[in-house]
């Protein structure tokens, strides 16, 4: 049986799952975080150092830093970890949808190629790959980005932001290329999987009432109990309950810093002439690509 370790970055509410084959001690690590400051505009690596430590004193080898999708809300730390202990970066092929989308907005095609090279592998819907012994097999789910993708492996599978915590319910759908009926689809994917099987979250947000972060749920209890997409509510009614929930929600705080950077595996990009990395805060646009390019259905 896979050994699964996680780790919680209460700045983000993110989940970060180190996912390792015990016959071979390689591991997986599934949506790192690298701090980010917005205000300073300091990073620091204490999210990215604690797991890289328990690695080590794991004995562990990182054969993989997986991405569930192209993050709105922190700051992926795989690059930073690649660094430090090698590993290959990889998620879903349809990041080329997301980069194009995103890539001509932030104009910066010199220092992010649109190709997807700067992730070491890009898989496709339904592939399977090792992590040591162990077999994954890669689920695109899209609805909350065009590139989102599940990894299951055993009896667990990660989500990313397509499912949360079932009195949450689901990811938003309205950035641009999302969609709620994909959402719905891609949600009944997962739930159609035997119902022992563990979900892992990327997020949890406790409403009031639950104190502590719960980071996974069986197929089951979603199914039973999740109030978006339960058993008995169906495809018209979660469209519309969806776009309710979404009118008017406010956009992610590091939305802008974490997409840029994201799209470049976690790295700020080219330096300029005087040796400093920039952020790009495009100005007054936003709202216009949100409508021009708001629905990937």
């Amino acid at each position: 049986m896979i050994q699964i370790k996680t780790f919680f970055d209460s700045v983000s509410s993110t989940f970060t799952h180190v996912v390792h084959d015990p016959k071979t001690n390689q591991c997986a690590v599934i949506d790192s975080v690298l701090g980010y400051d917005q205000y300073s505009g300091l990073t620091n690596t204490q999210a990215a150092d604690e797991v890289m430590n328990y690695i080590i004193e794991s004995g562990l080898n990182i054969e993989w830093l997986l991405e569930t999708h192209i993050h709105a809300d922190h700051i992926s730390g795989a690059k930073y970890i690649q660094s430090k202990m090698g590993g290959k970066i990889g998620l879903g092929e349809r990041i080329k949808d997301v980069l194009e989308l995103w890539v001509p907005l932030f104009n910066t095609g010199h220092d992010t190629p649109v190709d997807a090279s700067q992730f070491d592998v890009l898989f496709k819907d339904g592939q399977s790959f090792q992590i040591g012994t162990v077999e994954v097999k890669v689920m695109f789910t899209p609805g909350h980005t065009p590139a989102c993708a599940c990894y299951l492996v055993e009896d667990a599978v990660f989500v990313g932001d397509t499912v949360f915590m079932p009195d949450i319910g689901t990811a938003r759908t309205d950035f641009p290329g999302g969609c709620s009926a994909s959402m719905y689809d891609s949600v009944r994917k997962i739930l159609s999987l035997p119902e022992d099987t563990r979900i892992f979250l990327c997020h949890d947000y406790p409403p009031p009432g639950r104190e502590k972060p719960v980071s996974h749920v069986t197929v089951r209890e979603q199914r039973q109990a999740n109030v978006m997409v339960r058993d008995g509510i169906g495809r018209n009614e979660y469209i519309n309950m969806r776009t309710i929930r979404d009118m008017g929600k406010a956009v992610p705080k590091m939305l802008l810093p974490s997409i840029q950077v994201n799209l470049r595996a976690g790295t700020f990009g080219a330096a300029q002439n005087n040796q400093i990395k920039y952020i790009k805060i495009p100005v007054d646009c936003l709202d216009k690509v949100a409508k021009e390019k708001k629905s990937g259905c």
